[in-house]
């Protein structure tokens, strides 16, 4: 957890994320960093909307300033549950949930989403993607995946169901912050906040509806990249060492 800041345990309110789930045999209790769990839980809702110089924009009744940890961006709320010895969330794993504040604070930091620790390698970071989910040929890919260390890269992609133990690999010198996914807000005829539409993509940084976005998820763009079969990166990674 290197270098891994997080605010303090409080309630907090977000839509719910699928995450890759992390077991093995030989490490029983490695849960990845970004799992949320239970005791985790939604607070109530208490988004409004104000006028702003800019426009209407989404806050908090009780905002404070951890609440906009991305450029402005109003960021989903979730509790956060002690931490054990080794500063690793406690309490038993949601495994097809991602925590919305340690899935941005890794995302944010190149940081591993299983150990917390840096992702780097020698030859730059590792990001998995299920085995359908990218076409591989483009020159841009989107990712709302936290990078894998060396260590933990073959544990998640042989036991993460997305995965299908056969991911497709990148090797990103270059993956720069792209934007956010989350849920658009507005006002109804009644002057009420509600959901205006649930974006299957995410929406870049500057987009003109940022300012009603509730985000969950800091997305990365990959633009200078190479795709590896898992072994075949891992020995590469191995002989540069």
């Amino acid at each position: 957890m290197t270098g891994l800041l997080l605010p303090s345990s409080r309630p907090h309110s977000h839509p719910r994320e699928k995450t890759c789930a992390v077991r093995t045999s030989t490490e029983p209790s490695l849960v990845p960093f970004i799992t949320q769990r239970v005791g985790e839980e939604a607070a109530p809702d208490n988004l409004i909307i104000r006028r702003h110089p800019s426009g209407p924009r989404l806050y908090y009744r009780d905002e404070d300033p951890r609440d906009r940890p991305m450029r402005g961006v109003l960021w989903a709320r979730c509790g956060f549950n002690p931490r054990d010895e080794r500063q690793m969330p406690t309490g038993e794993p949601e495994w097809k949930l991602m925590h919305p504040y340690r899935q941005m604070i890794t995302m944010q930091t190149l940081h591993c989403q299983v150990c917390a620790k840096p992702a780097r390698t020698p030859l730059g970071f590792i990001f998995l993607a299920g085995p359908k989910d990218e076409d591989p040929t483009k020159s841009t890919i989107y990712t709302n995946q936290p990078p894998v260390c060396v260590k933990h890269a073959r544990a998640a992609a042989a036991l993460c169901p997305h995965l299908e133990k056969g991911p497709m690999v990148f090797l990103a010198r270059s993956a720069p912050l792209y934007g956010v996914h989350g849920v658009i807000y507005g006002l109804n005829a009644r002057n009420e906040v509600h959901v205006v539409a649930r974006p299957d993509h995410a929406l870049p940084f500057g987009h003109p509806n940022l300012p009603t976005v509730l985000a969950s998820q800091l997305i990365r763009r990959l633009s200078s990249f190479r795709v590896f079969g898992l072994e075949e990166l891992l020995q590469e990674l191995e002989r540069a060492a």
